[in-house]
């Protein structure tokens, strides 16, 4: 029997994946949280071997810092990061983490399979993010450079600051922002920072 441990901060997604998970003959739920911080506690505490860690938690706890934490300290747990965020950065992030899988929020049965296969053994990341519109584009219309920018900007950042964190000029922060709000229709740089972060195309945890 598989222990599992499921962190997630939506009551309706919690009980979805909570009855998923009991439902099947090889798991059971030795515990839920709605912070990802509490998620390492309740690692240390033994009797967990697989994680169902959301990516956003309670209190703006960061399922993935959490992940990164846990895998330090107990490397024999598994972990699934899952979202319904299509965040670019994240897959990357997780797999440098070294999380085994990562899943969008779907049909609970295709859940199930991952957490088969992840813990047989097997790696399973999806091939591309979800794709999503952002005004007139396509978020796979963006090159990765403005898609950084694109992340800075939601922060509220300026364009020194943008500048800074991505060691590039101000001036160029300035040319990926007008090219995005020439591919999504937006009329100022507030309605792109808005739009980009509503959708969650990108977010700075």
């Amino acid at each position: 029997m598989t222990n599992v441990l499921i962190v997630e901060d939506l009551d309706i997604v919690l009980d979805m994946l909570k009855t998923a998970v009991e439902e099947a003959e090889n798991y059971t739920v030795v515990g839920t949280t709605k912070n990802a911080y509490v998620a390492q506690s309740l690692c240390s505490m033994g009797n967990v071997d697989l994680v169902l860690m959301d990516v956003c938690t309670e209190f703006e706890a960061s399922g993935l810092k959490a992940a990164e934490e846990i895998k330090r300290s107990h490397p024999e747990i598994k972990i699934i990061i899952i979202t319904s965020i299509p965040e670019t950065s994240w897959i990357e992030t997780a797999r440098a983490i070294g999380v085994e899988s990562f899943w969008y929020k779907h049909a609970c049965s295709e859940l199930l399979a991952i957490m088969d296969r992840t813990m047989e053994g097997e790696s399973i990341y999806p091939d591309t993010t979800p794709a999503v519109q952002i005004g007139k584009a396509n978020s796979f219309d963006f090159s990765k450079r403005e898609i950084e920018v694109l992340r800075e900007l939601t922060t509220g950042a300026t364009n020194k600051e943008i500048a800074d964190a991505l060691n590039i000029s101000e001036e160029t922060v300035k040319t990926y922002i007008k090219n995005a709000l020439i591919k999504t229709g937006f009329q100022n740089r507030t309605e792109l920072a808005i739009q980009a972060h509503k959708t969650g195309f990108v977010m700075k945890l």
